[in-house]
């Protein structure tokens, strides 16, 4: 308490201290932000299924990929297509530094035989005669290894693989496709390109989401508050917690993930309940005692809001602390720079509010508006309200358990999902591009099986081939599998051309004799390369590529059920499977997810059943206190399940944040009405007052905070619309929750005579209650 008050009266000191430190954060956000958007870096890099991944990359050389579709009306087999799809390949290796290699159909390897010899040959030999073509176009639908997968079947599409070392700026690339175009339509896809539009989308969005919500917030605040002197430190207040927050992260070389760019928009409307309760209090001071000196005013305005103040920002901040027991690294910073925020906009606001009395003296306040205000304190919307719970109290009860049972049935619905192309409208570039790559080829997302055994050569085994085979067709069965790639597809390509494509000959041969020496024939004639992206050197360890026609991780379920079905039969080998790739990364992402979200919860309503305990010296107080959140909690997850909204990276914040916030209505409703009864005042004439005064504050509070969260519904984004959308109606239920079952529980504890023994409060903080 001295602190603030010492600090607030030197205004001067104050403002100049907020105006250094904003310069500092303003200049570091301009110079350090940088918005990460590639997958890998939202994993712990110790993870072991990420360790064991990142080994079984580095070891078959698998890498992302940007797919570059050429589409001819009227077929692609003819010779200014051909021509074209060649000096595109070569263009791309000779001007873009990032690609390592690129295949296309003018430089993928045919497997065949002439006069009993294992031949590989690339599909186009130079020649653009029509009979050179024709006779492409015959071995390439003659390959099931290149048609259907890098060749449309109806001949009138094929990609284009440029296989990534490092980092590429995608809209660079798609500017530079364009220039091939015609007759061709060319198009670019594959989870580079989507990390490339992330990087340029988010930004753009913060762009139109920060100005947006400050506008609004703005106009809410006037609209509430008829004050511009309370609706400007108010916006001093919440743009410093948005500058302190992104200028931490920047000053510590953290980058900004795509979830980061909500930070702005939650901190503006999280941080203005401390000014409205700030303004609320000092109103009311003001009306009750008219003649209070201003320092009088700024000192007893502190004295009753410290206390609930504090422990509202920290139980916010708790919200998302508890985030950061997530593995997900873009959550678990989400957590912390919001929970830094908060503080600091709960600092500012306990300094800024006094000070601005020091230096601008009292707020104007006319008779005629005090009278005014007064009459609206007694409208009949608090005493019907006081009338309904404290004579309908069973009815509350009943509404609250038939909404915690829907909510608990449609949070049996709930699913997780981790799509990056859900950040994407279904009409957008992006997502009719990679729609257009996984119904013609193999998909845009992988999944990689990793085989590892000790002894060598155990992948030249025909009874290992064999059940690689089989699994692989399994596989295939699922619609959302393309097609797959391994050491078994080699052998049974090189064996059916060895028999000169008879009946039944795309099979794996019995003999391992014979699969050894087909491969040692392969590698004499072809690109021993090739084979490495399947098997090691030794064969000890193979690859087998799923290709997969949507990088949702909710689709990996049932084909993970499907490889486990074959563990048995590998393990009888000495064989064991592991998984590599961007879809299996995406699935454990939502794994961490799921189980962070859990863990979060769990830990925030311990904590602030803690704290509520040892604010209130009464355990039951605690108990009650959170009940309105979990109940919001339950709404939150019963409205996702039935509107079929899935749990991903934004949507798991919102849980963790509406506890946070709705907690703090608690915790002001169970302040003053404390006060009021410890001050004399009866059941009935506490609730009363209490619904006048604070429930007023409660409801200007959702309000504002549903104004501010209402922006995301604008965003480009539409997780991050159904962010907004959710969070509105959260604040809605937890300040509906906490005006209704939050009472009718605290008149049941005072008529079983637990809730004012446990009470202990300072003389000082109720003095003037």
């Amino acid at each position: 308490m001295h602190f603030f008050t010492s600090f607030a009266k030197r205004p001067f000191l104050l403002l100049f201290t907020v105006l250094i430190l904003s310069l500092i954060f303003v200049l570091s956000i301009a110079n350090n932000a940088v918005l990460e958007t590639d997958l890998d870096e939202y994993m712990p890099k110790t993870h072991p299924a990420f360790m064991a991944s990142d080994k079984a990359e580095s070891l078959f050389g698998i890498k992302d990929a940007i797919l570059i579709v050429v589409e001819h009306p009227e077929g692609i087999y003819n010779s200014g297509t051909i021509e074209k799809i060649d000096a595109i390949t070569v263009a791309l290796q000779e001007e873009f530094d990032a690609i390592e290699s690129v295949t296309s159909l003018t430089t993928a390897d045919n497997i065949k035989s002439d006069d009993g010899f294992l031949e590989v040959e690339p599909f186009y030999s130079g020649k653009t005669s029509q009979a050179a073509i024709s006779q492409m176009q015959a071995e390439v639908e003659a390959n099931p290894m290149i048609y259907g997968r890098n060749v449309s079947k109806d001949g009138t599409a094929t990609l284009i693989i440029a296989e990534l070392n490092n980092d590429i700026d995608a809209d660079v690339l798609q500017t530079w496709v364009t220039q091939w175009e015609g007759p061709e339509k060319l198009m670019v896809a594959g989870r580079p390109v989507v990390e490339g539009a992330l990087a340029e989308l988010g930004p753009k969005d913060m762009a139109i989401m920060f100005p947006l919500v400050i506008i609004t917030m703005i106009i809410l605040l006037f609209l509430l508050l008829r004050s511009v002197r309370d609706t400007v430190l108010n916006m001093v207040i919440v743009l410093f917690g948005t500058l302190v927050s992104f200028g931490l992260m920047t000053l510590l070389n953290i980058p900004i993930y795509a979830v980061d760019t909500m930070i702005p928009v939650m901190l503006i409307a999280i941080g203005v309940a401390y000014g409205i309760h700030m303004h609320n209090t000092i109103h009311h001071f003001m009306r009750s005692y008219p003649d209070l000196s201003k320092e009088e005013l700024a000192t007893l305005s502190l004295k009753q809001m410290v206390r609930p103040i504090i422990m509202t920002a920290i139980t916010t901040a708790i919200g998302f602390v508890a985030l950061m027991s997530s593995q997900v690294l873009p959550v678990r910073y989400f957590g912390l720079f919001a929970a830094i925020g908060v503080l600091s906009e709960m600092l500012l606001a306990l300094l800024l509010f006094p000070a601005s009395i020091y230096l601008l003296g009292k707020p104007k306040y006319k008779k005629a508006k005090a009278d005014f205000e007064t009459q609206r304190e007694k409208g009949t919307l608090s005493d019907t309200l006081q009338a309904l719970l404290l004579h309908r109290p069973k009815m509350i009860v009943f509404i609250s358990i038939a909404v915690l049972i829907i909510g608990v049935w449609g949070t049996s619905k709930v699913w997780i999902d981790t799509s990056f192309l859900a950040n994407f409208e279904e009409d957008s570039t992006i997502a009719q591009t990679d729609q257009f790559v996984n119904s013609n080829f193999g998909g845009t997302s992988t999944l990689n099986i990793i085989l590892n055994g000790d002894e060598p050569d155990l992948f030249k085994h025909p009874e290992v081939l064999l059940a690689m085979d089989s699994m692989q067709e399994d596989l295939e069965k699922d619609p959302i599998v393309g097609n797959t790639l391994s050491l078994a597809t080699f052998i049974k390509q090189m064996n059916q051309v060895m028999l000169e494509h008879e009946d039944g000959s795309y099979s794996i041969p019995d003999s391992q004799e014979l699969v050894s020496q087909y491969l040692l024939l392969y590698e004499f004639s072809g690109d021993p390369e090739t084979l490495e992206q399947v098997v090691d050197y030794e064969y000890t360890s193979a690859n087998i590529t799923v290709q997969l026609k949507s990088d949702s991780s909710a689709v990996l379920k049932d084909i993970l059920a499907v490889v486990d079905y074959y563990r048995p039969v590998f393990a009888e080998h000495a064989i064991e499977i592991t998984y590599a790739g961007s879809g299996y990364k995406a699935f454990i992402f939502s794994e961490l997810l799921l189980e962070g979200q859990i863990i979060s919860l769990a830990i925030s309503f311990a904590i602030i059943i803690i704290l509520l305990a040892l604010m209130f010296k009464n355990l039951r107080i605690g108990v009650v206190g959170t009940v309105p959140i979990a109940i919001t909690a339950v709404v939150n997850f019963g409205v996702m399940g039935l509107l079929g909204i899935p749990l991903s990276s934004a949507t798991a914040l919102i849980t963790s944040i509406a506890i946070g916030i709705g907690v703090d209505y608690a915790i002001h409703f169970l302040e003053h009405y404390t006060n009021e009864r410890l001050g004399g005042s009866s059941l009935e004439q506490a609730t009363r007052s209490t619904l006048r005064h604070t429930g007023r504050a409660i409801i200007f509070n959702a309000i504002a905070v549903m104004g501010g969260f209402a922006i995301l519904m604008f965003s480009v984004f539409p997780p991050n619309r159904q962010v907004g959308a959710l969070i509105v109606l959260n604040m809605a239920t937890s300040a509906l929750g906490t005006l209704t079952i939050l009472v009718v529980l605290v008149h049941y504890l005072e008529k079983k005579h637990v809730f004012l023994p446990k009470r202990i409060l300072d003389n000082n903080t109720r003095s003037f209650s």
